[in-house]
């Protein structure tokens, strides 16, 4: 846990007790603060009497007497209404703020010695494996790295601040809203394609807290942003403008001049203007993909901002694992392997794995994000066969029409089994199984991590079966 003092004997209001909310209680308790914690929800309250953190109903006290709220990231800030605690605190000048920006105070309260170095991740896809395969080669070259945030643990809840470490920091649109002074030495914006307008109301908006990810930046410090689309393009062409800070545009579209570029399988480092081939994606197993090169791209580029050898950086990209829920191979059964990517909420996201194979046998479906899968249009000469489930089952099968086959499978387990059962048979070689849903999963499950286990589930069920099958008929 990382203490936060600066509240010591004042009173702070916590809404939202979810990870974060948690989180940050238990640390400005730790740091003496009068905490005043509450959520609308009942299981949320529940859980976090059980984790000893007492709730107070904040609703009926005077907020004049609060020094701070910290607001869960979910919380609605501006769009499509602020939610009534943030109008209660705007009415009497409470300063809103959360969990990343208390993180960010406790740093800047250290003496320059003292601090640790703070990378943080953005981007509407990637940023999870970007953050993670940035943690992996600085442990791999020998570094003390903390990873969390949008990721894994809260913020709060990493080890105590201390010279010498490396806080590497999944940072979402929602999370950077609420930051005011966070630095960060190397801040990475990997892209940007429309998602969260029901949260930030238009482009502009989402963009724009986006954009937070470069606050209070200085010469030291470095920006590595994306230019393979329009909006970090252009974001890119202002920072560098601005010349603020050390620019590193990263793309996997591209020869760069100037920056870092995956193509056809290698990074190649122009960072200093001349172009060289650092790096083989092709020993990567885990960073297949173009979306996967641009990951790669950004990651070379943050660590090499911080010094990193590349060769080193080279070697650590091979043994990357990958994350769960990401392009994950699951399992080969009788020649069909079976990938999952429940972590593609999103068409754009869904994109980035259609892209790798070259036919699939794809289930998708869940609850549909604007737009739904028209810009999949690309990709579904790919689909040998469509297996759709949830919500969003309907609306896709409309826009295959006439293009894919479809199964309305329903749920997840229908669409394992009946997906293995078209593969095995088609007499394709090493057929592929893939779900890349390209919606939220909250129809059916809690969340795409659940999906993801079901779908691991449901494989590992098929896998005994044909075991089964095969031994009996031996």
């Amino acid at each position: 846990m990382i203490p936060i003092s600066e509240f010591k004997g004042r009173d702070v209001a916590i809404f939202g007790l979810a990870r974060t909310g948690l989180a940050a209680a238990k640390a400005l308790a730790a740091g003496g603060a009068r905490v005043w914690a509450w959520d609308d929800s009942d299981v949320s309250r529940a859980n976090a009497e059980a984790q000893g953190v007492p709730v107070t109903d904040i609703n009926s006290r005077d907020w004049r007497s609060f020094a701070a709220l910290v607001l869960s990231p979910g919380v609605p800030l501006t769009f499509p209404e602020p939610h009534r605690v943030v109008t209660l605190a705007d009415a009497v000048g409470v300063p809103l703020m959360g969990d990343i920006e208390l993180f960010a105070r406790a740093v800047n309260a250290l003496a320059p010695a003292q601090r640790p170095k703070l990378i943080g991740v953005t981007g509407t896809n990637g940023k999870s494996t970007t953050s993670a395969l940035i943690a992996h080669i600085l442990r791999e070259a020998g570094k003390d790295v903390r990873l969390g945030g949008n990721i894994g643990e809260a913020v709060l809840d990493l080890p105590p601040l201390h010279a010498g470490a490396y806080y590497v920091i999944e940072l979402s649109s929602f999370q950077l809203d609420l930051v005011s002074t966070l630095r960060l030495d190397v801040a990475v914006w990997l892209n940007t394609t429309p998602d969260h307008l029901d949260r930030h109301g238009d482009m502009n908006a989402y963009v724009a807290a986006k954009k937070r990810i470069f606050l209070n930046q200085g010469a030291a410090d470095w920006a590595v942003i994306g230019v393979d689309d329009g909006y970090c393009a252009s974001a890119c062409t202002e920072l560098t403008r601005a010349a603020m800070q050390h620019i590193a545009p990263i793309s996997s579209g591209q020869a760069l001049g100037r920056g870092v570029s995956a193509l056809n399988g290698a990074i190649v480092d122009a960072l200093s203007g001349r172009a060289e081939r650092v790096a083989d994606l092709g020993a990567a197993p885990a960073l297949a993909g173009r979306h996967n090169a641009q990951n790669a791209a950004a990651a070379y580029a943050a660590t090499r901002a911080l010094g990193i050898d590349p060769r080193v950086i080279a070697h650590a990209m091979t043994t990357f694992p990958g994350l769960p829920h990401r392009l994950e191979r699951v399992a080969s059964i009788e020649g069909v392997r079976f990938v999952n990517d429940s972590k593609a909420t999103n068409a754009n996201a869904a994109a980035q794995a259609l892209a790798v194979y070259p036919r699939v046998y794809w289930i998708g479906g869940g609850v549909a994000k604007e737009g739904g899968i028209e810009n999949l249009s690309a990709f579904f000469p790919r689909m040998a066969k469509a297996y759709l489930i949830g919500q969003a089952a309907g609306e896709f099968s409309d826009t295959l029409r006439g293009k894919v086959p479809v199964t309305m499978a329903g749920n997840l387990e229908a669409a394992v089994k009946l997906a293995f059962a078209d593969a095995r048979a088609s007499g394709e070689p090493h057929p592929v199984v893939l779900l890349s849903p390209a919606c939220a999963s909250y129809d059916q499950f809690r969340s795409y991590e659940e999906r993801g286990d079901n779908f691991r589930a449901y494989v590992s069920a098929l896998a005994k079966a044909s075991l089964t099958r095969n031994g009996d008929a031996a």
